[in-house]
């Protein structure tokens, strides 16, 4: 098959390249040259590199869109620019590859579009499926909600669009891990506020196996949770992190100072979200890791060797 990939050099594409390498790639990239030097561990000679979509005309050519790209939104504080790049980084280049897809006679048989679980909002102990009703509240809300509507546009009867709704994604580079690692070795890690808000996570690997899924499965559509079948708690999550590093975690960090530090985003660390990927299951995928100390131990010893 011929798959377009937006954010393919992200930390969720570079490990999804490895998993379609029996496919024609052709990733959208602002600078193709950094491109291929940061997908150089799986390109084979399967993978283009296009730097615009305004000189394509159409995607008769693509079997599959895979549409990953966006602003990191945890990166910055939110300001009113930040949430401005935030979004249309997002809307911008979704609505250009809806337009474009509804411009072919022969279009993509599918479109993965991403999301996150920010979607649904602080949910406390409730489990969350792909039907929960959203909070309609919020910047994570507005992002999201505006992001899977425009990649809406592009489902038909001959278009099949699944939107990909992905909690914290945890891996040997980069993504949430690497930011908390550093803090737990030095044994000053723990939980955030109470610790009771749970966190939807998932490993890299079972993020990009289970995208690669879905372009395979062709009854897959709709709406995914992205995220590990046992969410755990912030407290859980601390404790066993430090288990695994064989470090404390008798710190508590208190929400007003997170709050300080990160202004309004630090939301996305104090909402509790506890989601099931009922979707993907129903559809036979099965997690490789399914609960969070075999994935840090995993994850960790990787980073060692």
């Amino acid at each position: 098959m011929h798959i377009l990939m937006t954010g393919g050099t992200g930390f969720i594409g570079c490990e999804l390249v490895k998993h379609l390498t029996g496919h024609h790639i052709t990733v959208l990239t602002r600078s193709p040259k950094k491109a291929k030097s940061a997908l150089r561990h799986a390109d084979f000679s399967n993978i283009d590199y296009i730097n615009k979509l305004s000189n394509v005309s159409d995607l008769n050519h693509i079997d599959i869109v895979i549409n990953l790209a966006g602003e990191p939104i945890a990166a910055k504080r939110w300001s009113s620019t930040q949430k401005q790049k935030i979004c249309h980084s997002r809307w911008d280049t979704t609505q250009q590859l809806v337009d474009l897809i509804k411009k072919s006679s022969s279009p993509p048989k599918c479109l993965i579009s991403g999301s996150a679980v920010g979607i649904y909002g602080d949910k406390d102990k409730q489990q969350v499926y792909e039907n929960t009703p959203l909070a309609k509240g919020g910047f994570p809300f507005k992002v999201c909600q505006q992001w899977e509507s425009i990649a809406l546009q592009a489902q038909s009867d001959k278009t099949r669009v699944c939107l990909l709704r992905t909690g914290i994604v945890l891996g040997t580079e980069g993504g949430a891990l690497a930011a908390m690692l550093p803090p737990f070795k030095f044994g000053v890690g723990g939980k955030m506020g109470t610790g009771e808000q749970y966190m939807p996570w998932i490993h890299l690997q079972d993020a990009a196996r289970a995208i690669a899924y879905l372009v395979n499965h062709h009854k897959a559509n709709g709406i995914f949770n992205l995220s590990a079948p046992h969410p755990v708690t912030n407290l859980a999550f601390s404790d066993g992190l430090a288990k695994t590093l064989k470090r404390p975690a008798m710190i508590t960090t208190p929400k007003w100072l997170m709050k300080f530090i990160m202004g309004e985003s630090s939301q996305l660390l104090f909402d509790s979200v506890r989601a099931k990927p009922k979707h993907l299951t129903e559809l036979g995928f099965i997690f490789t890791f399914s609960h969070l100390e075999p994935a840090l131990k995993q994850i960790l010893h990787a980073r060692e060797n």
